[in-house]
């Protein structure tokens, strides 16, 4: 995580904030509509952490596991990638 380690953390900063922002919302009895708007924008931002992670996975896992040229390592990051795309595609 050392290259997006910080970006990671604003984004989760934020989402975090996001959240509570949205129990307030409840607390306060806000139109359903809002409180989905503001669901629907964590979920984005809760993607684009996701995006990061991945990216860091493959730039810096994956690449030295295919530079390594250990084919046991390479298979296990491969599976893991794929392990995360189908979990991430349900």
């Amino acid at each position: 995580m050392k290259a997006n380690k910080d970006k990671t953390l604003d984004r989760l900063s934020r989402l975090e904030g996001q959240v509570r922002g949205v129990a307030g919302m409840v607390e306060a009895d806000r139109y359903c509509m809002d409180i989905l708007a503001q669901t629907a924008a964590i979920r984005s931002a809760i993607l684009g952490v996701e995006k990061l992670i991945l990216e860091n996975h493959a730039v810096n896992c994956v690449e030295t596991a295919i530079q390594s040229g250990d084919p046991e390592e390479q298979r296990a990051k491969f599976d893991e990638l794929i392990g995360l795309l189908q979990k991430a595609s349900k």
